[in-house]
């Protein structure tokens, strides 16, 4: 399951405040809400992402004490297309816009991270 853990706890209603609606044309990605558990541990966005097929999934950014996983929601299972790989970057990308020192501890998606996809 593509995956990246990051070395801080991200404060995810902070975090919704600064989130902007994210739109790629072509392959289309878009990403527009974001949804917050009460207590501020995991939040949903909700992500289409439109390549050889129509994809409605979620991404869960789930944070502890000295952690943060951006990951795709455990019961979403799409196929892993590149696309669906770059809209979990995409996500990356905007929170490290906001914490810019965050750095990633683990991931199976550095060659998308280092393609420097930005939005």
């Amino acid at each position: 399951m593509p995956h990246i853990v990051l070395y801080r706890k991200i404060d995810l209603h902070e975090f919704s405040k600064h989130f902007s609606i994210i739109f790629q044309k072509s392959p289309l990605i878009k990403i527009t809400r974001i949804y917050v558990e009460k207590n501020g541990l995991t939040a949903l966005l909700s992500v289409v992402v439109i390549d050889n097929s129509h994809k409605e999934i979620f991404i869960e950014i789930s944070t502890t004490r000295s952690k943060t996983t951006i990951r795709l929601h455990p019961r979403t299972d799409p196929e892993k297309t590149d696309n669906v790989k770059i809209s979990l970057v995409l996500v990356y990308h905007q929170i490290i816009s906001c914490y810019p020192n965050t750095k990633i501890l683990k991931s199976n998606l550095w060659d998308y991270i280092q393609m420097g996809i930005l939005n």
